[in-house]
């Protein structure tokens, strides 16, 4: 297992999933191991408590949420940003797991 795990979080966690795989894909081709995966917005304080998660990624559409996950994740340690509106659109998977990791301290 990883030890580093990246969620994405969106409206519905769908749009974020394509995101997911070409962000595992850059991964793979940097030779970095880490665990990717998208939620929906209903159900991440699940992933979260079920998870050890390492920085959370949302989605534009969920912008708004930024505050309520930063309030809560800040004093775990664990970094919240909204993914670039760009990069999300372009699903540009190596430019979202670069933003990732650099959340990760």
């Amino acid at each position: 297992m990883a030890e580093k795990t990246i969620m994405l979080c969106c409206a519905a966690g769908m749009s974020t999933s394509l995101l997911v795989t070409k962000m595992q894909k850059a991964a793979e081709e940097q030779g970095i191991e880490v665990e990717i995966f998208a939620t929906g917005a209903s159900d991440a304080d699940n992933q979260l408590e079920s998870k050890n998660i390492s920085c959370v990624l949302l989605g534009p559409q969920v912008r708004f949420m930024e505050g309520q996950f930063k309030e809560k994740l800040a004093p775990k340690g664990i970094g919240v940003e909204v993914i670039d509106m760009k990069s999300y659109g372009m699903m540009d998977g190596a430019t979202v797991l670069k933003q990732g990791l650099a959340l990760i301290k």
